[in-house]
């Protein structure tokens, strides 16, 4: 939504949303090929979630012929990764800034990264000199994960498909896809029926609820 919204008309939104979906999957397999086989061998626990990058990569590293500069090399991966999505997380919120507040966008930009960077201290500190603290019996980094991955993600999934299928126009969607009318047909249902209806069944899975 956030890149999608600054994107040239003469880029084809099909085209650069399959190439997205294509790339994100093929990356998630390889990652997954890369790192979970450092995990069975070093008899690790698997599904650790968040600490699986934090807490028993590490360990992994550590026990490989390497690991030093494989997992350097790994956690500074991870930091660009990092910059780069908090680029379009940031955006919204500055945005939102420079066009109803009249802030510059540098100043934005600061304030609303620095609030994140304030947030990841807590999580950084969730690790160590804040792991007893607890709320609901979670850290403050899995609370924060949980928000994100469990409510915030798929609500604003919801919401989008929701906002697309049923308030904006079907007119606008179909000149921006640029598609073939039947074609266009099977998508606006899905997006109108389909995908609100996974996204909520995912959402009481994620909240326990099925």
């Amino acid at each position: 939504m956030v890149y999608g919204s600054y994107m040239p008309s003469n880029v084809s939104i099909t085209r650069a949303a399959l190439m997205v979906v294509a790339a994100d999957t093929v990356v998630a397999l390889f990652a997954g090929m890369a790192i979970f086989p450092l995990v069975f061998a070093n008899g690790l626990e698997p599904g650790s979630g968040p600490g699986l990058i934090f807490q028993t990569l590490p360990i992994a590293f550590g026990q490989m012929p390497g690991g030093l500069v494989v997992g350097g090399l790994f956690f500074v991966l991870l930091v660009f990764a990092a910059w780069s999505s908090s680029i379009s997380l940031i955006e919204p919120a500055a945005a939102y800034l420079v066009e109803n507040k009249g802030m510059s966008r540098p100043v934005a930009a600061f304030t609303v990264g620095a609030i994140c960077w304030v947030l990841g201290i807590g999580t950084a500190l969730s690790f160590n000199l804040w792991s007893d603290y607890k709320l609901f019996d979670m850290t403050f980094f899995d609370l924060l994960d949980y928000l994100t991955a469990n409510i915030l993600l798929p609500l604003g999934g919801l919401f989008i498909a929701i906002f697309v299928g049923w308030i904006s126009k079907r007119h606008i969607s179909e000149s921006e896809l640029s598609i073939s009318s039947g074609l266009f047909t099977v998508w606006w249902f899905v997006v109108r029926f389909i995908a609100p209806l996974g996204i909520f069944v995912i959402f009481l899975n994620a909240i326990g609820v099925v």
